[in-house]
């Protein structure tokens, strides 16, 4: 069982013991810190916070708590009910709201939940902003209201709805024009939330829906994580329901991943590429991703003439970076899509509606779209090291070895060779070092990470 407290909030395994899973105390304590917090930091008088929650089964217990928490502590409370992470994110600014929490784990099973913390702008905080909330629950020092100053619970289920209805009216997305393509799309909604607001987006958008695990019960039916080795069901039922293509959501609907035409994913790395190529065809600008995701990306912003830059691991540093460079369109190579035109989170319903803009105009088969980009392909793995090893000393040996590569220390050690990379991550609970590599075949992915794994065993004195 598992606590993880981190800047972006907290994390656990229900049940078990306080301080070592997310109990009920601990998802008071962390939901007192935030409220806390937010009455500092906002100096008003009177406060409202929009509450969502993801399907998952823990999550009404979680919810009832958090929300009587923030009651508490005198702070009005929009209850959202069944949401998804985009939905309470764009609901925030929209009811003028000074903060939100989205309880969900986003793609952890089932025996997970989490407290996901916004400020007003309805976006993540930063790292000072978290670390102020985690000092905050450690020293349980809060300061409830009394009876008359008690805070007030409004149930708004109608988010959904407007959520779509903000997509619907981009100035990218034109619903007639995919309206007359007369798609046919098989969902995967993991029986969480996205269940109910993808195949809600495709209807308006006259997209015939296939259902699978579009149910909000909470029993994901496979780990909900939308990665290849999870998604044999939907794949195989694209190519039965002869459908144009699959859309799979993890739990909290901010990632999206595709299944081509002919069964096969279109890879999680390729949903922002495709979205970016189409925004970009459209409207000349720049892109952000994190140094993580596929080099893809890099390709097509430069075809289209834009500049692309990279930024930390992490939603947050990605936001920090477009913001800074003014880039129209970007994300994370999980499936994660930024589209500031809607709002600075990623977000799985913009991603659908930029994706059926680009099948639309485009024409030919998803499978087809696919091949017409650059072809790489990633690795990804890591090497256990003893607890007495410096990983950082280790991390600079590196460095040093490739020197006179283009070398990135911003988030552990990136190293862009000319036809490849390897990106090296140390763990910031375990003596892990985690190695993602790119190239232009699989098995040359493979042949980089298993050789800086040898490298830095040897540098390690552990070969």
């Amino acid at each position: 069982m598992t606590l993880i407290k981190s800047i972006s909030g907290i994390r656990g395994t229900i049940g078990g013991r306080t301080n070592e899973n997310l109990t009920p105390v601990d998802a008071v304590k962390f939901a007192a810190a935030y409220g806390t917090w937010l009455k500092e930091y906002s100096q008003k008088e009177k406060l409202t916070v929009v509450i969502g929650r993801d399907a998952r089964l823990s999550g009404e217990m979680i919810q009832n708590l958090v929300v009587s928490t923030l009651v508490g502590l005198g702070i009005d409370v929009i209850d959202l009910g069944l949401s998804t992470t985009p939905t309470v994110e764009i609901a925030v600014p929209i009811e003028k709201a000074d903060g939100g929490i989205i309880l969900t784990a986003s793609h952890n099973p089932k025996q997970w939940n989490a407290l996901k913390l916004l400020n007003e702008r309805g976006e993540f905080l930063d790292a000072e902003q978290g670390a102020k909330i985690l000092t905050l629950a450690d020293k349980e020092d809060f300061n409830f209201v009394e009876v008359d100053d008690l805070g007030t619970i409004t149930k708004n289920d109608s988010y959904i709805d407007i959520h779509i209805d903000e997509v619907l009216e981009l100035s990218l997305v034109d619903a007639d024009v995919i309206r007359e393509k007369k798609f046919k799309v098989v969902v995967d909604g993991v029986n969480s939330t996205g269940g109910i607001a993808i195949p809600k987006l495709l209807e308006e958008l006259g997209v015939e829906v296939v259902k699978l695990y579009c149910d909000p019960t909470g029993h994901f039916p496979h780990n909900p994580e939308p990665l290849k080795e999870h998604l044999g069901d939907i794949c195989k039922k694209v190519v039965e329901e002869k459908a144009d293509f699959g859309i799979v959501v993890d739990p909290d609907v901010d990632r999206l991943a595709f299944i081509s035409n002919d069964g096969e994913m279109f890879g999680e790395e390729y949903t922002l590429v495709a979205c970016a190529d189409y925004v970009l065809g459209k409207t000349k600008g720049n892109t952000v991703s994190n140094l993580s995701s596929s080099r893809a990306l890099r390709d097509v912003t430069e075809k289209h003439g834009g500049t692309y830059e990279a930024a930390a691991v992490g939603e947050v540093n990605v936001v920090t970076k477009m913001k800074a460079n003014n880039a129209i369109i970007g994300g994370e190579g999980n499936g994660g899509i930024i589209y500031p035109e809607s709002h600075y989170g990623r977000d799985a319903l913009v991603g659908t509606a930029l994706f059926l803009m680009l099948m639309s105009e485009r024409g030919g088969t998803v499978a087809e779209l696919k091949a017409s980009y650059p072809s790489y392909f990633m690795s990804k793995k890591k090497i256990e090291l003893t607890p007495e090893l410096d990983v950082d000393a280790l991390l600079d040996a590196m460095h040093n070895k490739y020197k006179n590569e283009e070398v990135s220390t911003i988030d552990g050690v990136k190293i862009d060779f000319p036809e490849n990379w390897v990106h090296l991550r140390k763990s910031n609970t375990e003596p892990i070092i985690r190695i993602y590599t790119e190239a232009k075949s699989q098995a040359e992915a493979d042949g980089l990470a298993d050789r800086i794994i040898d490298e830095i065993k040897e540098v390690a004195g552990l070969s």
